[in-house]
């Protein structure tokens, strides 16, 4: 007995280009499920626009309302969303999760291997690649020879846990071979032990820029009373409307991923949201009430553990990521910095919209490296693009670091 398994998540996909499709997800609670599951929807590209939110700590009732495009494999997502889910039994009326799905070992991680002719767009195109296949990039490396070639060295973990197989990696070879086409000159994959991607670390050294704008963050920037002007967020607290929930109200600018900023936080303090909905208005600002508790499952009145979250709250709500176009020698290097969830995944689809645009504004990638940084006790992603020197001459700065910022926000 128990509820089948194709009932943990309806699609409702819409008819209508002008609805949105409809996602509810039933199934067992766990403290940052809502955090997994907006993950999911990041990767594949879906906005959502409204959420629905009620649990009574055992078992949870979430419904998403998204746009997704003429693109989105709504057969995948589903599947996906429902492999997030804890599995669940009935017996004698009591529910209980699936021990075998808790602490599976790390995913296999794979080198992927290529040398072609350089070409523009040529990243943001093999990424797309990898992203359509599910690949997630844990790691690359990317280098222009002085002839013209491009060495990738990407370090891959496959979410089908298929990569292993020769009908895999065949698929994932021809991939490769329709995106490169002839400039293609040679093409491996192997797997790795997950020691040889550690020590493919980025540059240990970090411009200051990302350090210090990372951390150095003016409680003057943000709004704490409930008032909000222009993009400043504002969260307000109150533990009078709930004998066993604290209420966080908030009223900020939309970005993409912005419930998953959300939900992620969240999720590294530990606290559930018993009930929450929130929606984006037609301002492009977005509302929401969440009734949260603590793991040991009281409310939160602590002031200090209030004021923690609210401060990482703002952080993640004003700046989710970090962009800054900086010099090193004689050349200009762009970097992106996102911090890691605790469980140490980090935001989907970072790399493919820095390649997306620098290929909008017909930049050439010289080289490209992406590895995890510890920074003030916390782990984060960072990315570090080289370019052309002559793109440098044509571009500025300040356009570079804008068009980059606004396509990670899904402001393009």
């Amino acid at each position: 007995m128990g509820i089948l398994y194709d009932d943990v998540v309806v699609l409702n996909q819409s008819e209508k280009e002008e609805d949105p499709s409809v996602i509810t997800v039933n199934c067992p609670d766990k403290i940052g499920l809502g955090c997994d599951l907006c993950r999911i929807l990041l990767f594949f590209g879906l906005s959502i626009t409204r959420v629905d939110v009620s649990t009574d700590g055992k078992w949870c009732y979430i419904v998403f309302w998204v746009w997704g495009n003429s693109t989105t494999r709504w057969s995948l997502v589903k599947n996906r969303l429902v492999a997030a889910c804890p599995s669940c039994f009935s017996a004698s009326g009591i529910s209980y999760y699936d021990t075998e799905q808790q602490g599976t070992k790390p995913p296999a991680v794979f080198l992927l291997k290529f040398c072609c002719n350089d070409r523009p767009g040529l990243l943001h195109n093999v990424t797309k690649s990898l992203c359509e296949l599910e690949l997630t990039i844990k790691r690359v490396k990317v280098s222009t020879t002085p002839d013209g070639r491009v060495l990738d060295l990407f370090f891959i973990t496959d979410t089908r846990e298929q990569l292993h197989t020769k009908k895999r990696q065949e698929d994932t070879y021809e991939h490769i071979k329709e995106v490169l086409g002839d400039d293609m000159i040679s093409c491996e994959l192997e797997m790795v032990h997950p020691e040889v991607a550690a020590c493919s670390q980025a540059s240990a050294f970090l411009p200051s820029v990302i350090t210090e704008e990372a951390f150095n963050f003016e409680d003057s920037e943000v709004c704490l009373n409930g008032s909000i002007n222009g993009s400043i967020p504002s969260i307000v607290i109150d533990d009078s409307l709930s004998p066993s929930h604290t209420l966080f109200q908030i009223v900020c600018l939309d970005h993409k991923g912005l419930l998953y900023d959300i939900m992620r936080t969240l999720k590294d303090y530990n606290v559930q949201i018993c009930y929450g909905r929130g929606a984006r208005k037609q301002t492009r600002k977005c509302e929401l009430d969440l009734f949260i508790m603590q793991a040991d499952g009281k409310k939160m009145v602590d002031p200090t553990k209030q004021n923690a979250l609210l401060s990482r709250l703002l952080k993640e709500l004003t700046r989710p990521l970090r962009v800054a176009v900086v010099s090193r020698g004689p050349d200009t290097e762009l970097l992106v910095a996102n911090p890691v969830e605790l469980s140490g995944k980090g935001r989907p689809l970072v790399f493919f919209d820095i390649t997306y645009a620098l290929k909008m504004l017909d930049i050439c990638i010289f080289s490209a490296e992406v590895g995890r940084h510890i920074i003030e006790h916390s782990e984060w992603e960072v990315y570090r693009v080289l370019f052309h020197e002559e793109d440098c001459l044509a571009v500025p700065r300040q356009k570079i670091e804008e068009e980059v910022w606004r396509t990670l926000m899904g402001w393009d």
